[in-house]
């Protein structure tokens, strides 16, 4: 179900319609059992990993800090249960890397109540007061980019933010957690931005919720105060609507330079999921220790939106929600810019929006044979970059990646997978843009 015809759905240039999956986005978000282990990684965000805090068979706290920030682009770490630390040392993280991580055994009878906070008065903190309890907190972008929440909040003294875009889109297929955050709970999301929108120095905010969920658009609409300086606008439901940049052309009419961030043309960006958390755990002083994800796929029997703890082994989650024996392809994140997984042994994260679980042949042929490009455009149609894909393909096959940047705009690229969705000759051109942007950034590093 979608907006009435006469509700004008903004929008941006290009893209593609997908097919959404979006069935879990009625269901209501329930809470998950205690992993009897959780394996949580020192490093779950964009910055220095935080500093272990605890030792080798030290009895923590459900919300306890175990690992502090190392500097300011830096978030804590806290205890997602209450347990002992049996192990300190390095683990294997979802992108294959070994990363410092903090093992913790479980007790069998703890609650899921948090056992360590201490509750603030908001209302009475200035900026920089505000932006050190958010960093306490230890939120990151919950959307998947992990950026530290009160980093992307502290605005430069010689900026200006006219306009706070707050990101509800939720364009990524069977992805529905954000759907419901803002369906379940819109007041801690509406006092979040009220928090942004203070230590921003934002006078005013737009939410974007695609079309598709109308549901979140009234409750979003019933909530909103009546001061004006918050609003909501349905957004088409088109990929990769919720792109940062695309999402801001919808909403403002404003492009971002090349090279150049959101604040430049006076915009601030953020997920509804990171606002609806930091609304929900800065009054009452306590630390990220669960978060809400989507866990969808023709390979889950119960597929849903669940109250996660940080740390729980994927393995666990899916036994949990009924992973079928045909489930052999599992996803972090959406189907169009998530990761292949090659262990479930890897832990849920903050970064974790979604695990999609399919069976063999059920999310594309096994082994599409690559053709040669045929010039068809098609990619070019689709790009929300107005990039030459085809172009960049070419040169990517012949290892010209520096010509790739310098000449066709390669770092502009931000992987949305438009391009191979729709390539008749299935050429992996968002694999080799990966790989081209790797090979850039090491030879610059040089």
């Amino acid at each position: 179900m979608r907006l009435p015809f006469f509700h004008r759905a903004a929008t941006f240039e290009h893209g593609i319609h997908p097919d959404y999956h979006k069935e879990t986005g009625s269901l209501p978000i329930k809470r998950l059992a205690f992993a009897p282990r959780l394996i949580v990684p020192l490093s779950q965000h964009i910055g220095k990993p935080a500093v272990c805090c605890v030792s080798v068979g030290e009895e923590v706290l459900r919300g306890q800090v175990i690992a502090t920030a190392d500097g300011f682009v830096s978030l804590p770490v806290h205890a997602p249960a209450t347990g002992v630390v049996e192990a300190i040392g390095v683990m294997p993280a979802a992108n294959g890397k070994m990363v410092d991580s903090i093992t913790l055994r479980v007790y069998e009878a703890d609650s899921q109540q948090v056992q360590v906070s201490a509750p603030r008065d908001i209302e009475a903190m200035d900026k920089k007061e505000l932006l050190a309890a958010i960093q306490s907190t230890g939120i990151s972008g919950l959307g998947g980019a992990t950026f530290p929440a009160h980093v992307k909040l502290s605005v430069p003294p010689d900026v200006v933010i006219d306009t706070m875009v707050v990101n509800g889109a939720e364009c990524e297929p069977f992805l529905t957690c954000d759907h419901r955050i803002m369906v379940e709970r819109t007041k801690d999301l509406i006092r979040g931005i009220r928090i942004a929108m203070k230590v921003s120095g934002a006078p005013r905010t737009i939410i974007g919720v695609e079309d598709n969920k109308p549901d979140a658009i009234a409750a979003i609409r019933a909530a909103l105060p009546a001061d004006g300086t918050i609003t909501v606008q349905a957004l088409e439901t088109k990929y990769p609507q919720g792109a940062e940049d695309t999402i801001i052309y919808a909403l403002l009419g404003r492009e971002i330079p090349a090279g150049q961030r959101p604040a430049s043309i006076g915009v601030l960006v953020n997920n509804v999921m990171t606002l609806a958390y930091l609304g929900r755990l800065l009054p009452a002083g306590e630390g990220i220790v669960e978060r809400v994800l989507t866990v969808a796929g023709p390979g889950v029997e119960k597929p849903g939106n669940y109250i996660v703890p940080i740390g729980t082994p994927l393995r666990f989650l899916l036994e949990q929600v009924g992973a079928k024996s045909s489930a052999q392809e599992i996803i972090l994140g959406g189907p169009m810019m998530g990761m292949t997984i090659s262990s479930l042994d890897v832990p849920v994260t903050k970064g974790t929006s979604g695990v999609l679980a399919f069976g063999k042949g059920e999310l594309q042929e096994e082994t599409p044979r690559v053709y040669a490009c045929i010039k068809c455009g098609e990619c070019l149609k689709v790009c929300p970059k107005f990039l030459n894909p085809s172009q960049l393909g070419l040169l990517a096959a012949k290892r010209e990646y520096a010509e790739m940047a310098e000449r066709y705009n390669l770092d502009r690229c931000f992987e949305c997978g438009c391009c191979s969705y729709v390539c008749p000759s299935h050429i992996p051109l968002v694999q080799q843009f990966r790989i081209a942007k790797a090979v850039n950034r090491e030879k610059a590093s040089a």
